[in-house]
């Protein structure tokens, strides 16, 4: 079987407090997103969601179910599927149909897709394809959405280091979904911070995919509530959990891109707790 997963137990803000370092890194941090013909995935407790990646080299990949895990006869039988592509171009075959993904192109995959494949044009340029997946009680068309399609945000300033453009791609005001939510954040040059002010939502946790950080830099998580807020130091193709509980931002040595990912009980994007600069310790 070319995918590989692993499973983690959610945890509350008390049992964060107890948490050294590599405690932090364990329960929140997914280090290896992509590898060679793989699929990877990490299984969360917050709102069941999983985040991975797969990255097809010298052969097609198939999504294939994980029996031990979701007991299901496929991948998608009770689940919807988001992907966007952060590598070469590539192909995502679904039940006999080609989609066409270019780098930052993004796919919604609805419940009920049986065969799903992945390939790369060029093996050596190869599609990454970055994944988010959900519980789905519906069946919604699959589509795919390119960053002309998605619905854009401009936000921040060069003057506070937070200059970015938000590209809401897998939204409901572009494609009909359960409840995953996905999209891209672009940062300018010269901006570093992401998500600044912060922000809590109790009715909804987020995974944060970091990617374009150039060789030598790094990116700084921040985590925690907003009175407690501890961090993660991560690198390129690097993926951190987010519990509803708890913020979710970072600065960087470079500029970057990212992609956030969100799942829960609502789809209204700005139904967020929002916190004062000031306020966070």
């Amino acid at each position: 079987m070319s995918i590989n997963f692993e499973s983690r137990y959610a945890i509350g803000p008390k049992e964060y407090k107890t948490l050294d370092t590599q405690g932090l890194r364990d329960n929140f941090l997914i280090e290896k997103v992509f590898e060679t013909d793989k699929v990877n995935f990490v299984y969360t407790h917050y709102d069941r969601y999983m985040a991975g990646g797969a990255m097809p080299v010298n052969s097609k990949i198939k999504l294939e179910t994980i029996p031990e895990l979701l007991k299901e006869p496929y991948f998608l039988s009770r689940r919807e599927l988001g992907i966007i592509n952060v590598g070469g171009n590539g192909q995502v075959e679904v039940d006999g149909t080609l989609y066409e993904l270019k780098t930052k192109e993004a796919l919604y995959i609805g419940q009920g897709a049986k065969d799903v494949y992945f390939s790369s044009q060029d093996s050596a340029n190869p599609a990454k394809f970055y994944l988010n997946s959900t519980p789905a009680h519906h069946s919604y068309p699959t589509k795919k959405v390119t960053k002309e399609d998605a619905n854009k945000i401009e936000l921040g300033s060069l003057e506070t280091a937070n200059h970015r453009t938000i590209n809401q791609m897998l939204l409901n005001k572009v494609v009909q979904t359960c409840q995953l939510q996905m999209g891209m954040t672009e940062l300018k040059p010269g901006s570093v911070w992401n998500t600044m002010p912060s922000h809590t939502h109790d009715r909804r946790m987020e995974v944060y995919f970091y990617f374009e950080l150039p060789e030598g830099q790094a990116v700084s998580h921040f985590m925690g509530p907003i009175d407690e807020t501890r961090h993660i130091w991560m690198h390129n193709d690097q993926a951190v959990i987010s519990p509803p509980w708890s913020i979710h931002s970072g600065a960087g040595t470079s500029n970057y891109t990212f992609i956030w990912g969100m799942a829960g009980e609502n789809l209204d994007y700005d139904d967020m707790d929002k916190c004062a600069i000031t306020e966070l310790k």
